[in-house]
């Protein structure tokens, strides 16, 4: 399970607040079965998305402050070390022999998505906002996961993987190919820029300072292509931590 968070620890706790929008812990059933609905949704059209490392994580809802099913929801995971980096949903996927090296806390964010339609920015700040502050209090030296692209056919997501290739992990966090189905980068060369077709929180990740595998995943169960993203809290530029860091009090 994951450890005990520096300050307040309660499964429900509000992990902030501003205006008409609230990031919460989840707390019991009903609330984990709305981020299950909602994953559901957003990645399979309907449904309850129910996954094995859902027992072994936390979950954030990002809701209306009065209430009502959840915008948005994520997942993580906390590693006390890169030692134990085979414990994470990425390593099912990945060879991530490289991170066990890593000497610091690690978190892994997972499933997180937006409900469709629902399109305010502050959405997905305040979402940042909040994974800022369990870095924060958790001391975190690496935030990880798999980013999704909708759909499992590379061809139309060409010039946003052969954009991608221009960000590939250094060479100390490089991660090998452990999946059955994957797709290189260097096999999607497209002329035009593909960062507009990179999903918002990749795009996030990557403004961080973040790096990605040298492939993406065929995850035919999801419907999906997935990349390993990583970002090193201390490689992320000061303007944009202080930012996040204000942002989340």
């Amino acid at each position: 399970m994951s450890p005990p968070l520096h300050g307040d620890t309660a499964e429900g706790a509000t992990l902030l607040q501003r205006g008409r929008l609230r990031v919460r812990h989840a707390q019991g059933a009903a609330d984990l079965a709305a981020a299950q609905a909602l994953r559901g949704i957003a990645f399979h059209g309907g449904g309850a998305d129910i996954d094995p490392m859902d027992p072994v994580c936390r979950h954030v809802l990002v809701e209306a402050s009065t209430g009502g099913a959840p915008l948005a929801c994520f997942r993580y995971l906390w590693l006390t070390r890169g030692a134990e980096i085979g414990r994470s949903y990425s390593a099912q996927y990945y060879d991530l022999g490289r991170l066990a090296a890593f000497d610091a806390p690690l978190l892994e964010l997972g499933r997180f998505c937006i409900r469709p339609g629902a399109s305010d920015p502050d959405i997905l700040r305040l979402s940042w906002a909040a994974i800022t502050a369990l870095v924060d209090r958790g001391g975190a030296g690496m935030l990880f996961g798999c980013a999704s692209f909708h759909g499992t056919d590379p061809t139309p997501l060409a010039p946003a993987l052969s954009y991608l290739a221009g960000h590939v992990a250094p060479e100390r966090w490089q991660v090998g190919r452990k999946a059955p189905e994957t797709v290189a980068f260097e096999s999607c060369a497209a002329p035009r820029d593909g960062l507009k077709l990179v999903p918002p929180l990749l795009r996030t990740y990557l403004s961080m300072g973040g790096w990605v595998s040298d492939h993406a995943v065929v995850d035919r169960a999801m419907g999906t292509l997935h990349v390993f993203t990583g970002v090193e809290v201390a490689a992320i530029p000061p303007a944009r931590a202080r930012a996040l860091r204000a942002l989340a009090g």
